[in-house]
């Protein structure tokens, strides 16, 4: 459904693509199996269209509640920098996207885990199970390698790559992304950029925009032509996975103090990050490269004093609120496993969010 129904979150102005990708260099790709019992995906977010391994990007990570099975973030934590691509999929797909990230590396510098140091992969799940046959482990290598190959500007949202099999709020959940602009000191400006992977959320929860939508959309959902049960009193199951991205000059310490406003945003929706949900914020910058190599010069560049971050806190925040509300209402109705149904929200108010 079209953006323009929906309301634009915060006072900052988004980007010209009000998408992650309006951090310059930053690409995704989608990979969406779409099989009767088989619905999930690959979803890949590019820092930049070089080599990552050689180049890597400054980042870090916030885990706000730990029921995740990724990997890569020990070593995130430790070093600060991203190696590889950034891989979205679901849970019992990360072996074989981290495998496929180890062996693409590997393809591009073949001395890898020999004369050069081993490659770390990075890659978040979230349970798609309800829609999905998540036993089957349909996600291939090949999968990641054909969502890193349609890498671009332009984003799918909703029903697309990793997000094509998840919930949210008991409706369909998805990719969703946005961007906001930020005056810098001096003149000029900053980008900051969220993509999201939205699956977590109880109904009677749900907010969008500042629209309490919980109460709203229940009789519509067990009015609507197939409707599923969607229990309250069920504890949270579900996770998310935020994304942001900024042109900004950061180091790893300022950006896991973006990837912590991140939380903000997502509480604005009415998570209160349960006990069952895996909900975990990366922040990157593409401002410059660390080299992987001892012999090549570390950049020098002067890091944005912490005194004028505020306005990048702000730019989290909404965009990843926005994020999730594109998420949500780009997504499409889809039926999967057992006949497992989840309604879409533009579908149940069509007429957008007003009141």
């Amino acid at each position: 459904m079209p953006r323009h129904l929906l309301p634009q979150v915060g006072s900052l102005q988004p980007g010209a693509r009000n998408a992650i990708t309006d951090v310059a260099g930053v690409t995704v790709g989608h990979q969406t199996l779409d099989a009767k019992e088989v619905q999930t995906g690959v979803t890949v977010v590019r820092p930049h269209a070089g080599d990552l391994f050689r180049d890597r990007v400054p980042a870090a990570a916030v885990v706000l509640n730990g029921f995740g099975k990724s990997v890569g973030l020990v070593q995130v934590e430790e070093l600060g920098v991203l190696e590889t691509p950034i891989a979205l999929t679901n849970t019992f797909s990360v072996a074989s996207v981290a495998t496929a990230q180890i062996r693409q590396c590997i393809a591009a510098n073949p001395e890898t885990g020999r004369a050069l140091s081993t490659v770390n992969p990075l890659v978040f799940e979230c349970n798609d199970g309800y829609l999905n046959d998540i036993q089957r482990m349909a996600i291939t290598e090949q999968h990641y390698l054909q969502a890193c190959a349609q890498a671009g500007r332009e984003v799918e949202e909703g029903s697309v790559g990793a997000g094509r099999g998840m919930s949210s709020f008991g409706l369909k959940g998805g990719v969703g992304t946005a961007s906001r602009r930020v005056p810098a000191a001096g003149g000029g400006e900053y980008t900051v950029g969220a993509l999201v992977l939205a699956n977590f959320g109880k109904l009677p929860q749900l907010i969008l925009a500042g629209h309490a939508l919980g109460e709203r959309l229940a009789p519509l959902l067990a009015s609507a032509p197939e409707p599923q049960p969607t229990v309250a009193e069920e504890p949270e199951k579900g996770s998310i996975i935020l994304l942001i991205a900024t042109d900004a000059p950061l180091d790893a310490r300022q950006l896991r103090r973006l990837a912590l406003r991140a939380g903000a945003g997502l509480a604005r929706t009415g998570s209160v990050f349960g006990h069952g949900s895996g909900d975990i914020a990366l922040a990157f910058s593409t401002a410059y490269t660390v080299p992987q190599q001892a012999d090549q010069p570390m950049p020098a560049l002067a890091m944005l004093h912490d005194g004028l971050i505020d306005g990048l806190f702000q730019a989290v925040v909404d965009s990843t609120e926005q994020a999730i509300l594109h998420a949500l209402w780009c997504a499409s109705a889809v039926t999967g496993r057992n006949g497992h149904k989840r309604q879409a929200l533009a579908e149940l108010l069509p007429g957008g969010l007003a009141p």
